[in-house]
């Protein structure tokens, strides 16, 4: 049950994620003086780039893990 409690987290805050408008201070002063179909590029730009890190971690815990429960059984 914990297990999917876990897994549903994940879940939530990786969908949530592509509702956030978040931007950093720099980005958000050049991107007011423009039109605003180049503020969402750029707001997903730095989404994306927020986001890489995360999921490579997570892929490499996945393998690690995995690797681990192959060998101990």
């Amino acid at each position: 049950m914990l297990k999917k409690i876990k897994y549903l987290g994940f879940l939530f805050f990786l969908l949530i994620s592509q509702l956030a408008d978040a931007q950093c201070a720099m980005c958000k002063a050049v991107v007011e003086s423009g039109d605003s179909d180049m503020a969402e590029g750029i707001n997903n730009g730095i989404l994306y780039l927020m986001a890489m890190p995360y999921l490579l971690v997570l892929v490499a815990a996945l393998f690690f893990y995995r690797r681990f429960l192959k060998n101990k059984i």
